[in-house]
């Protein structure tokens, strides 16, 4: 059990710098990076997702709904600092947790 903490420690610091690394990124470029997006549901031309962007300083996690004949419209918006996201994240899916580093250490190479 002690070194799975550990273990979850030492990925949730990993994390913690890529996003940190990321958002020094999007503060020099000013264009957000987008961490996923996961569809939740979809009905004709029209669908609903989970879209995750990193900002400077923040990463912000939105329900939206477009397509068809919809005007995008957001259902829900949550906002986390770079601190706090990854123990979020964790919390919430460890597969996602995951493939969010293996991509920011393929985006930020």
């Amino acid at each position: 059990m002690v070194k799975q903490i550990s273990l979850d420690a030492w990925q949730i610091q990993q994390l913690s710098n890529l996003l940190e690394k990321g958002s020094n990124m999007v503060a020099k470029t000013n264009r957000p990076i987008v961490l996923y997006r996961q569809t939740l549901e979809e009905e004709e031309e029209s669908y609903e997702e989970i879209v995750c962007t990193l900002t400077k300083g923040y990463v912000i996690e939105q329900m939206v709904t477009s397509g068809g004949v919809l005007v995008p419209s957001f259902h829900q918006q949550f906002v986390f600092t770079i601190e706090e996201y990854p123990e979020e994240l964790l919390r919430k899916s460890k597969d996602r947790f995951l493939e969010m580093i293996d991509f920011l250490e393929e985006q930020l190479k």
